[in-house]
């Protein structure tokens, strides 16, 4: 992903799933493309640094990886270059 954009979400009551579905609402209503991958800061992924402990039927097609040059409590969130793409 080269290009997306940058949400912030800080409310402590809401979980780190329902902040990227959230995002992901927002990301198609306004660029009427689906997002499939967001970054987020390792220490919002629950037990460890890897999108794989969020649940899975909450986030079916976005894909959620750590990267440490994400703030926390910010998503970068996007849609995937395509292979072959320029």
């Amino acid at each position: 992903m080269e290009i997306g954009m940058l949400w912030f979400d800080n409310d402590p009551k809401t979980d780190v799933a329902e902040k990227i579905i959230q995002a992901s609402a927002y990301y198609h209503r306004k660029y009427g493309k689906v997002p499939d991958l967001c970054f987020v800061h390792p220490t919002m992924l629950p037990s460890g640094n890897n999108g794989a402990s969020l649940p899975a039927e909450k986030l079916p097609n976005i894909k959620v990886r750590p990267s440490k040059s994400v703030r926390p409590n910010y998503f970068w969130i996007g849609v995937t270059k395509p292979a072959g793409e320029p």
